[in-house]
Parts: C-alpha cells; structure tokens; sequence
C-alpha cells in the first residue's frame, strides 16, 4: 500500500493524518503545508494521527519532528501524536519522540474533515537530498543515540552534494 498525508483544519486546530507507507515522497507537500499552518494566525494547536500508518521511513519523521519544533516555537506546547501501532509506537519511543509529542493511543480528532494533501511536482534529486539531509539533522538534534544512528548517512548526502555542486560550478 502506498502511502499519503491527509489534512484538515477547523478553527486553527489541524488533524494530519499519515496513511499507508509514508515515505521521502510525500515531504515536499508536507514542508509546504507545515509552512503554511504555521504562518497561519489563527493556528492554535495541532494532533497527528499515524493511526492508519503501516510504515514511515526516517525522512517523514524528521519532518515529523520539525513540526514539533515549529509549535514548540509558536505555541510552547508540545503537539499530540496518535499511535496504535506497537511497532512505529517502539520506533518513536526509541527516537525520542516522546519528548517532542504527546504521544496518545486513541483517535482524537473525532469529524474534523480531511483532504488528502496533494503530492508535489517531482523533485529534483538535489531538491530530494536536501529534505532528507535537512529531516534527518532534526532527528540528529534530538538525542545522542539518533545522532549516530543517522550521522554516517547524513555525511555521505552531505558529500554527494559537495560533490554535485563541484560538478555544476565546473561546467
């Protein structure tokens, strides 16, 4: 099953749900809409729901983190995380996400309606790295044991995209 992100919004409160297998793909419509719920003044608070989850690789749960970082900021609260799944639950204890969600074992959002996000036109593949280099330095700043779980993976992008750069400016 593929995966997808569904929103929605009612009087400042956002319900984003992940569906499926949310992977790398789905990060350039989400960093948009993360934006834009942000900048938004009536924003008041917001729930995730990995209730229909199946998978999530690292990319989506760096952004995942920096949407908590981004309420952090705006509200001084930490969002709510719904998870059911004892697996992705175990994955998120073990990044640490209980220290930048509450995490929450039901559904929450009652009949707020969503709409599926839209995915984003195709991104380049340095538009791509640059997600996943930028997810996952949020996961990194998040505990020592994310640090290095992911910092070999982070150096490599890192290095292919210096070696990118060098390869366009000589040309």
């Amino acid at each position: 099953m593929s995966g997808r992100i569904v929103v929605g919004e009612h009087q400042g409160v956002y319900v984003i749900r992940y569906e499926g297998d949310v992977r790398v793909t789905l990060c350039g419509s989400f960093d948009h809409f993360l934006q834009v719920m942000l900048n938004n003044p009536e924003f008041n608070c917001v729930l995730v729901d990995l209730s229909d989850a199946i998978a999530i690789d690292s990319t989506s749960l760096g952004v995942l983190a920096k949407l908590s970082i981004g309420v952090q900021k705006k509200t001084g609260e930490l969002p709510a995380l719904i998870c059911v799944d004892p697996g992705i639950l175990r994955i998120l204890s073990n990044m640490g996400f209980d220290d930048v969600f509450t995490l929450v074992d039901k559904n929450q959002h009652g009949s707020t309606p969503l709409a599926v996000l839209p995915v984003s036109p195709e991104l380049t593949e340095a538009d791509l790295r640059e997600r996943v280099i930028d997810a996952h330095h949020v996961l990194m700043s998040m505990s020592e044991r994310n640090q290095n779980a992911f910092k070999d993976l982070v150096a490599a992008l890192e290095s292919e995209r210096s070696g990118s750069d060098a390869s366009q400016t000589s040309q």
